[in-house]
């Protein structure tokens, strides 16, 4: 079972790698998410650069869509500190962006530059004979259809309409940050909770505090109440009793936690406890598992072949991870950036199967028999294997 779950996940499972030059920078330098890399193992979009500019310039809101490459950006996310202030609006099918233009006289169309593919978006404006970036970012909250990207002037404004992909999908911001992301979670989780799993049980209760804040979920830490019920550290319990021992009462304590919901539940880390265990994912299957893996890779593909090993090889329970997220060095200061790491991977892991967080939410009201991906009908005997009768199977598709 734990090699069919490892194959099953290894094509939909999401990679971030944070590397460490990162993490242990200095508490007076400013952190930035541009520095993160993200893939996926099967990537599943493909984009097409494009840029749109209008026929009379400012006067007219008519344009023809012309396609042009653009070069790549190293970079996910930069707004300059010097950026117009902006606002944003969510009507649907697109989104408007309106950035000030203040007195700046616009002489042509060619002074304003609108570059625009799936999921960047850049905005230039040309001031004393050199172009000034009002706007730049690899990293939108969700990808836009290129070619139908328009924009023209209003008064002092410049307004730019984005086409969404996916009109479903609401916007809280333009780019990709920790504050929408928390927002724009909400809709897609739909009370769904989240196990992080890994390493290092002080890295996953950090990062789930951070998460739980931003989502306004409650965080849970299986140490803390495994040792309150235990009335002992896990140290001690471990030295008495032996790691089965604690494996299979944090496995007892994630049963009862299974049926609860908008949780942020940090595990035991490194072979302490069940989530090591393949055997014991049980109920950790009725949310979304992220883990946190530190490594040694020195950039971004080697940390997503590292992954990829794991994943395929099943030797660990955490290879059943939904979402992994791969940390060179730890600074607690940076949790909450790992935290919005994690999320990221997880709204994309949503968007590419939405009905995730109700299959979850199935698997639970079945009573977590562990057979997560593939759920079976009702009356199916997890000891034996046998699927329930053939007019029962029948129901359930009906119903589900």
């Amino acid at each position: 079972m734990a090699t069919a779950s490892a194959s099953a996940s290894a094509s939909s499972t999401y990679l971030r790698f944070i590397s460490q030059n990162l993490v242990n920078k200095s508490k007076t330098q400013e952190f930035s998410l541009s520095k993160y890399s993200f893939s996926t193992f099967k990537p599943i979009f493909i984009s097409i650069s494009h840029s749109c500019i209008p026929l009379r310039g400012y006067k007219s809101t008519t344009v023809v869509p012309t396609k042009r490459r653009l070069s790549c950006n190293s970079s996910l996310s930069s707004i300059p500190a010097n950026t117009s202030q902006y606002e944003f609006s969510d009507g649907s099918s697109e989104i408007e962006l309106r950035l000030q233009l203040g007195e700046q006289v616009i002489q042509s169309s060619k002074d304003i530059i609108v570059d625009a593919d799936g999921t960047s978006l850049t905005v230039r404006v040309k001031r004393s004979g050199s172009f000034l970036t009002l706007i730049e970012t690899n990293q939108l909250f969700d990808k836009i259809k290129p070619a139908e990207t328009i924009w023209y002037i209003d008064d002092d404004q410049l307004v730019i309409n984005l086409k969404k992909q996916d009109p479903e999908l609401k916007w809280p911001d333009v780019v990709e940050s920790w504050e929408s992301l928390a927002a724009g979670s909400m809709q897609l989780l739909k009370g769904t909770s989240i196990y992080l799993v890994g390493d290092s049980t002080e890295i996953n209760e950090k990062v789930a505090r951070e998460l739980a804040v931003g989502l306004g979920y409650t965080p849970l830490s299986t140490k803390e109440l495994l040792e309150t019920f235990a009335k002992q550290t896990i140290d001690s319990w471990m030295l008495a009793e032996g790691s089965d021992s604690v494996a299979k009462g944090e496995c007892a304590l994630l049963e009862s936690l299974s049926s609860h919901v908008r949780a942020v539940v940090a595990t035991l880390g490194g072979q302490q406890g069940a989530a090591a265990r393949a055997d014991k994912w049980q109920h950790l299957y009725g949310g979304f598992t992220v883990w946190l893996s530190q490594t040694e890779a020195l950039d971004e593909n080697s940390a997503k072949e590292e992954a990829k090993r794991h994943v395929q090889d099943g030797n660990i329970g955490y290879s059943n991870a939904d979402v992994v997220v791969k940390l060179q060095g730890w600074d607690v200061d940076h949790a909450k950036s790992v935290a919005q790491a994690s999320l990221s991977a997880l709204k994309q892991l949503i968007l590419s199967d939405k009905k995730l967080p109700g299959k979850k939410s199935l698997y639970i009201r079945l009573g977590c028999r562990g057979d997560w991906p593939n759920i079976k009908p009702p009356g199916w005997d997890p000891s034996t294997g046998a699927d329930a009768s053939p007019s029962t199977v029948s129901e359930f598709k009906n119903t589900s």
